[in-house]
């Protein structure tokens, strides 16, 4: 994703302008906001068919500022495919996912995200019907993939199965080198109502709440 679009899902405060030779190496603060960084519970990511161990949760554990190192890697081990589930210290609403892949046939091409699902194998998830199916890209940028908020409002556990890559069956391994998070957070045992103003003090939540509770009929069905 470009840096113009990274930009411009942080509530209108992107610097609007299209000068596309400014270094973004530094530019800390618009990609940090609404980041669930410090609200992962990295001791608790598991990753099946990884051919290092750890190594999914190592990715994970990078920071923006650390996004573009090659190492550490995420590899798959018997086949391409990848089975990740990352828990939150609370229940979080989640906006969009930070993804670096390669611009190679190991890229992964078909994410499917699945929600509060702990003990989720990949038997189960080739079954269950996926709550969001994302198609990703085959490049070395970082993707920004934005899921349907509507669905993603009450996410204490997050799974993402990479079921295939770019090689139709020809590349058993698929890479990736960056996962990030990007939402809000609420920490968990509160009341509803305590945890919108606590946790959230944009005045416009409410409007925002409401729409995605009524819009919550007509957001299910195929994730694709």
């Amino acid at each position: 994703m470009s840096c113009h679009a990274e930009h411009e899902d942080h509530g209108g405060h992107g610097h609007g302008h299209h000068d596309h030779e400014h270094d973004h190496t530094d530019d800390i603060t618009p990609a940090l906001q609404y980041s669930l960084y410090q609200h992962i519970n990295f001791d608790g990511i598991s990753t099946m068919n990884e051919a290092q161990q750890d190594s999914g949760k190592a990715i994970v554990k990078k920071t923006w500022a650390e996004r573009l190192q090659v190492v550490p890697e995420l590899e798959s081990d018997a086949d391409e495919q990848l089975l990740m589930t990352v828990p939150f210290t609370g229940q979080v609403k989640l906006h969009s996912i930070l993804l670096r892949t390669s611009p190679s046939d190991s890229a992964p091409r078909t994410l499917k995200l699945f929600i509060n699902r702990d003990s989720l194998d990949f038997e189960t998830a080739e079954e269950l019907q996926p709550t969001q199916i994302i198609e990703l890209s085959q490049t070395s940028d970082i993707q920004e993939l934005p899921v349907k908020r509507a669905l993603f409002s009450k996410v204490r556990h997050l799974s993402l199965f990479f079921s295939d890559n770019f090689g139709d069956g020809d590349e058993d391994t698929t890479r990736i080198s960056y996962i990030g998070f990007k939402g809000e957070w609420m920490q968990l045992g509160r009341a509803p109502s305590q945890i919108l103003y606590e946790a959230a003090p944009n005045p416009n939540d409410h409007t925002l709440k409401g729409t995605n509770v009524n819009r919550m009929g007509s957001g299910i069905g195929r994730g694709a």
